[in-house]
């Protein structure tokens, strides 16, 4: 059950947060700042690549290195070259995770490894593979740690880990905004030097400039009938989240949010892109989620028991392609089934700005939801 009494109690938020995600939530502006600030120390912009890699290598732990690969991906667009190397193993444990480099692997490829936590003995490994093989090696990853000393030794390129005195309380969330940001940013700069995307020095000032400008919009501060992050927290109160996306930008932020509700608050969610989304969910709509399903359910004395869980649709939309959008037939199609849709579109802004800013929103809402339901 949400307390929705909680959302508009900035001390209980406070007390609640003893994971500090909200501060991670706030700070992400200033984390992005501060991890451009350590890529350029670390000497991303001066590098001179001999053209783009033929396959660029991601790996890493968690939620944080599975968004970073989804992100990256998205924004290098069509045909992109961006691979994930998922890990094996018998437990999530830093010493039982399993990275293994591709056999084709060589000198015209590139290793990404984006960490928080930098003892995995595998990923060690798998940079002095890497040096074997002859491909080029970058890590994000905190100073001073294993990884950090065999990335040296394997003769690549290390930048450390954008960190707060805070990140040292707590175990860190994968789906924590800190960490987020505090991987991605540097990878950003780093495939931006490379041609791959384009993610210039000004173009990430914008990124934490719109962070900050969300912060201030979602803040805990902020009473929930003007904060749309805490608007769509308690919307989703009781609900099954049927997340849909349209837009290059929102692919990404729609996936990382369906994960946030389940690693922050324990809330399953479904996700899918438009306009595909129209048809592989709409048996779900019509099904015994559909808000229609139970007409009874007005009566039910919630008191006695638990409330049904009903879906809800949140369409989180950045600019489509061409101009065309399918979001009248989705908005069609939920109101056939007496459904109640939430809708998130960004201001205007360059697809880094758009993607952070739903990214941010959503961010806040899964935090607020986990502290207001007791997650």
């Amino acid at each position: 059950m949400l307390d929705e009494s909680l959302l508009d109690s900035p001390e209980g938020l406070g007390e609640a947060d003893r994971r500090g995600l909200l501060r991670g939530a706030a700070e992400a502006g200033a984390r992005v700042r501060t991890a451009a600030r350590h890529a350029a120390e670390a000497g991303v912009r001066e590098l001179k690549p001999d053209g783009r890699p033929r396959a660029v290598l991601i790996a890493g732990p968690g939620a944080a290195a599975t968004h970073t690969a989804d992100l990256l991906g998205s924004l290098a667009g069509p045909g992109s070259p961006v691979i994930r190397l998922a890990p094996t193993g018998v437990a999530p444990a830093a010493g039982a995770l399993r990275w293994e480099l591709p056999g084709w692997a060589g000198s015209v490829d590139l290793l990404l490894i984006a960490t928080p936590d930098g003892t995995e003995p595998s990923l060690s490994l798998l940079a002095e593979q890497a040096y074997r093989h002859g491909c080029s090696v970058v890590a994000v990853a905190p100073a001073g740690t294993p990884l950090a000393e065999a990335v040296s030794g394997a003769h690549g390129l290390l930048v450390p880990m954008a960190t707060a005195p805070y990140d040292q309380e707590e175990p860190l969330a994968a789906s924590s905004p800190g960490v987020f940001w505090a991987l991605l940013t540097p990878l950003l700069a780093l495939l931006d030097r490379i041609g791959l995307l384009t993610a210039a020095p000004d173009a990430l000032e914008k990124v934490a400039d719109r962070l900050d400008h969300i912060a201030e919009r979602c803040g805990p501060a902020i009473a929930t009938y003007s904060n749309p992050a805490k608007t769509l927290a308690a919307e989703l109160a009781d609900s099954l989240p049927v997340v849909w996306t349209e837009g290059t930008s929102a692919g990404p932020a729609g996936r990382r949010f369906a994960a946030a509700l389940a690693e922050l608050a324990g809330r399953p969610a479904v996700v899918a892109e438009l306009p595909e989304a129209l048809a592989a969910h709409s048996a779900l709509l019509a099904g015994p989620l559909a808000a229609s399903a139970d007409p009874d359910d007005f009566f039910r004395d919630r008191v006695e028991e638990p409330p049904a869980l009903h879906a809800r649709v949140v369409l989180l939309r950045d600019r489509p392609l061409g101009g065309l959008t399918a979001a009248p037939a989705a908005r069609d199609l939920v109101l056939s089934h007496d459904t109640p849709i939430s809708e998130l579109e960004p201001e205007e802004g360059g697809d880094l700005e758009t993607l952070a800013e739903l990214i941010a929103v959503t961010d806040f809402a899964a935090v607020y939801l986990a502290l207001a339901s007791g997650a």
